[in-house]
């Protein structure tokens, strides 16, 4: 025996069934910004070598400044070639090129070559221990609401910029850097002109 279910007296239906319509439609509207707005941010031009590098203000991290400063504009280094490198203390691969990094910095920084550290989605604490665990002593910078990360298109960590005297963007390269590569760029940029 079948039993059919009858509304209360007073209950409409039909309301329920719009409540949730709009519901449904909201979220799905939603859902297409989001997935938008994820587009428009993947298809935006990402810096590549010849172009100019982003410009951008770092805070250094207490105790990580250049010569004495709390802040700098990348501006600020315009005649130095500078090799820019984003990393995150959570990232295994940058565990591989920290030593080399740092003893690249101590080898070229009386050459008019400045090394940048910049902390990609991380937090302070892990930051600074990252740095004191490989005695890093070049300048670093967290980068707060990964705004300086979003100016470069990064892909992920590590990843290093070269940048020339003239402040253009010379070679770009994603993962662990070596020997060869730091080198050879750095000395191709401090032969050049600007």
């Amino acid at each position: 025996m079948s039993e059919t279910i009858q509304p209360a007296a007073g209950a409409s239906p039909s309301r329920s069934i719009q409540w949730s319509t709009v519901l449904l439609w909201a979220a799905l509207l939603g859902l297409l910004a989001l997935l938008g707005w994820g587009l428009i941010n993947t298809t935006a031009a990402r810096p590549e070598a010849g172009e100019a590098a982003p410009a951008f203000t770092m805070e250094f991290f207490d105790g990580y400044g250049w010569e004495e400063r709390p802040a700098a504009d990348l501006a600020d280094l315009k005649g130095k070639v500078v090799v820019l490198n984003f990393w995150a203390a959570w990232c295994v691969e940058c565990r591989i090129e920290a030593d080399l990094l740092e003893a690249s910095w101590r080898k070229y920084r009386d050459q008019g070559v400045v090394f940048l550290g910049i902390a990609y989605a991380d937090v302070e604490p892990n930051s600074l221990a990252y740095l004191e665990e490989f005695n890093i002593t070049y300048p670093n910078a967290p980068d707060l609401g990964t705004t300086i990360s979003r100016k470069y298109e990064i892909t992920g960590v590590p990843e290093t910029f070269f940048i020339g005297k003239d402040g253009h963007i010379a070679d770009v390269r994603i993962g662990p850097v070596n020997e060869s590569v730091l080198d050879g760029n750095i000395a191709r940029l401090l032969a050049e002109g600007g």
